[in-house]
């Protein structure tokens, strides 16, 4: 039986639910007896042990804490990681293929996008010192950007490269997995976009309207950590650019939903293997040699 919207002028389905419901009954004082059911999610997150990302239905299983990786013991996860391994997570996250840039990435304003995360950052250091930003508009922030001088954080510098590269065709950034800006120059892609910008929101945790839509518990935990003044910037921000059209937002941020078939896509069977990058050995990806625009 599939109800329309317009259901309750049809007839033949009115008949027919009403003979169900003789055979069925009043369901709402019925007993009924479910049977014992199980489901298996592969992948997730869990508040539980300060916070761990498993991923087991990826084609490089692993699992990423946010407290010490050693803390958790031992683990039946091929890789374990904690957020301090930057270069092990990109490296990971570009195997499994659940990232891309935000540049490359199909139907998105990137300079947009990098406009707003770098607004964010210099939200983030003139409240640590102390700097006045008026109601924090773009013109307001300018000034903000000219006081911090050389003081500007690696995350701001690293993205403005990146936009000029965008919008003027300046040079090629070089940005490893070792650079402050990375993870905000990535977004989740495939089935697992969501718990992948879940994970990457911890890894770029000035991108606070990122952080809001994905992470909500850790929004909340910073939150209460923040001065008054960014405290009401982050409210009166969210208000105005994001609660009016959420939906078109988070399109606007992270791509369309991925469809039913793509959800439901089998994941290659392949052996774990160990990650290339170790060490300190700085992971590439994308931000490698110089490049064209194709």
């Amino acid at each position: 039986m599939r109800w329309r919207g317009d259901g309750w002028r049809d007839d033949v389905l009115v008949a027919e639910m009403i003979g169900l419901a003789k055979k069925t009954g009043d369901v709402t004082r019925v007993p009924i007896s479910l049977p014992a059911m199980t489901f298996q999610q592969s992948n997730f997150w869990t508040s539980h042990f300060g916070g761990v990302y498993i991923f087991q239905g990826v084609r490089y299983p692993a699992a990423i804490s946010t407290l010490d990786w050693q803390s958790l013991g031992e683990v039946p996860v091929a890789q374990v990681m904690d957020l301090d391994h930057r270069n092990q997570i990109a490296d990971w996250l570009e195997r499994n293929g659940l990232v891309e840039p935000i540049v490359q990435a199909r139907g998105t304003d990137a300079a947009a996008i990098l406009r707003q995360k770098m607004d964010f950052i210099l939200v983030d250091a003139a409240d640590r010192l102390g700097i006045e930003i008026g109601d924090a508009r773009r013109t307001e922030l300018r000034k903000v950007a000219y006081k911090l001088g050389t003081s500007l954080p690696e995350e701001f510098l690293g993205l403005a490269s990146l936009l000029r590269w965008v919008e003027a065709g300046g040079p090629w950034p070089k940005i490893t997995s070792e650079h402050p800006a990375y993870f905000y120059t990535l977004r989740g892609k495939g089935p697992e976009k969501d718990l992948v910008n879940m994970l990457l929101s911890e890894l770029s945790p000035m991108d606070v309207r990122q952080m809001f839509i994905v992470h909500k518990e850790l929004f909340y935990a910073q939150y209460a950590t923040w001065s008054e003044r960014k405290k009401t910037y982050v409210a009166d921000f969210l208000a105005r650019e994001y609660q009016v059209d959420r939906e078109g937002a988070r399109t606007a941020l992270f791509g369309p939903e991925p469809s039913m078939d793509e959800l439901h896509r089998p994941q290659m069977a392949e052996g774990p293997k160990p990650a290339r990058a170790q060490g300190r050995d700085p992971f590439i990806g994308p931000w490698g040699p110089g490049r064209g625009r194709g």
